[in-house]
């Protein structure tokens, strides 16, 4: 049976996500504040955590930084009153997985816990199989993507991307040449369709810009196509 965290300090949310959660088989643990869903979440094998954003003692983003700074992968959906975008792109650029804006569906709830289970299930076992297999690198004048160490270099010093900056990059470096729409980039790097964010994918491709390009603002690899969307010019010279 897999095991949820259900963060909230909204009594009547908690008791609707625990309900929904056990009539879909799942266990369910609570926190009421930050700071002990931080101390469960270390000392417990979760499988997801389900955190709202506005908690006593230490906020959701505080918490998702934390975690990820303890190396805990557990995938994270942010629950949140909260619509401005900065607040959904600040959790997702300090690794959470997905977020939902109260008022939400149980049922639409249980649907990405299920999308994000496969795709982290999917992501565990490529890299199994990336690790029986030699390394994957690809190689341009300014800078080396290792795909298999999840790593990045420019001019021979390590490159710091957040894990969507990389798996966005990733997903360029496979497909040169080709022309990608925003909505492609969202399928292919988040999953699935986010209705109506197509600027999260301007916004990460800005930073993509700003790491790895000589000139962010006449970038030579990630070329803007103007009213769709994205193509990488690199060419690479690639190991295997």
């Amino acid at each position: 049976m897999k095991k949820v965290l259900v963060v909230d300090d909204e009594m009547a949310i908690v008791t609707l996500l625990k309900y929904n959660l056990k009539s879909a088989g799942y266990e369910v643990a609570i926190a009421m504040d930050g700071q002990s869903a931080f101390e469960q979440a270390l000392t417990n094998n979760y499988d997801f955590i389900l955190l709202d954003l506005m908690l006593p003692k230490m906020d959701g983003l505080e918490v998702t930084k934390r975690l990820r700074q303890e190396k805990i992968k557990t995938p994270i959906m942010i629950l949140t009153a909260k619509g401005e975008e900065y607040d959904k792109v600040i959790g997702l650029e300090l690794g959470a997985d997905d977020y939902l804006t109260k008022p939400f569906s149980p049922r639409e709830v249980l649907a990405r816990i299920k999308a994000i289970a496969r795709r982290t299930e999917d992501e565990q076992s490529n890299e199994t199989e990336d690790q029986e297999k030699q390394r994957d690198v690809y190689r341009f004048p300014d800078f080396i993507v290792d795909l298999t160490n999840y790593s990045v270099e420019k001019n021979g010093e390590k490159v710091k991307l957040t894990p969507k900056e990389f798996e966005l990059l990733a997903y360029f470096v496979k497909r040169p040449q080709r022309v990608l729409s925003r909505d492609k980039l969202l399928n292919g790097v988040w999953g699935y369709d986010y209705v109506g964010q197509t600027r999260m994918v301007d916004m990460h491709v800005s930073h993509l810009r700003e790491k790895i390009e000589h000139d962010p603002k006449d970038p030579q690899y990630i070329q803007t196509v103007r009213g769709f969307g994205y193509r990488f010019e690199g060419e690479s010279n690639q190991n295997n």
